[in-house]
């Protein structure tokens, strides 16, 4: 029997390992805020779920190397924040944005979406089914990543970057927060069957 594209995505927050309570020194982090960048969408696309990999109406899936992206969502004193609204939106495996003013869109993936959206379940966690992003010129590999907890006007927005790129160490953006806020931003990254798994947990205020 085959299986829905949410289906696949509450598969695969099944299979995760259950989340241990935070210890007492993780209470009160905040994750660094990071700019939108210029590539935030300009239109919403059409298909905008959780699974970046597959885009309705094309037949190739996304080139590049799957990453599961997941993590749990939290307030500052540690606690899950069910129902939270998280976006992401990234380069293709190219380095190329969905958006009119990266100069190479017309050499975009076209079986990559670019952008989705997820709701945290009720224990705060959140996945997406996406790719381990290219380089985008003058930058290190990143996806960026906004989170809104349920109820509330105020949003974080960041970016997730990647443990033992090379370019972390020259990238602007990156380079101006202290090391203990950069380490904020690192994703834990694994192998996984076909690809790899990044967790990344965002603390709000």
């Amino acid at each position: 029997m085959s299986l829905s594209r949410p289906a696949l995505l509450r598969r695969s927050l099944l299979a995760l390992p259950a989340f241990a309570a935070l210890p007492a020194a993780a209470q009160g982090l905040r994750t660094p805020s990071q700019t939108e960048g210029p590539y935030y969408p300009r239109a919403i696309p059409a298909d905008a779920d959780a699974d970046l990999l597959r885009v309705a109406g094309q037949a190739a899936p996304a080139r590049g190397m799957p990453l599961l992206l997941t993590g749990v969502v939290r307030g500052p004193d540690g606690a899950a924040l069910a129902g939270a609204r998280i976006e992401i939106w990234q380069a293709d495996a190219q380095g190329i944005y969905l958006h009119p003013r990266d100069p190479r869109l017309d050499q975009r993936d076209g079986g990559f979406q670019g952008y989705g959206r997820a709701v945290a379940d009720g224990a705060g966690r959140y996945a997406f089914r996406t790719i381990r992003p290219g380089l985008y010129p003058g930058r290190t590999p990143h996806i960026h990543l906004r989170a809104q907890p349920a109820g509330s006007a105020a949003a974080l927005t960041t970016q997730v970057y990647f443990p033992g790129e090379p370019r972390n160490e020259t990238d602007g953006l990156l380079r101006r927060l202290p090391p203990e806020s950069r380490a904020l931003l690192i994703a834990r990254v694994m192998p996984m069957d076909g690809g790899q798994r990044a967790e990344f947990d965002i603390f709000v205020a």
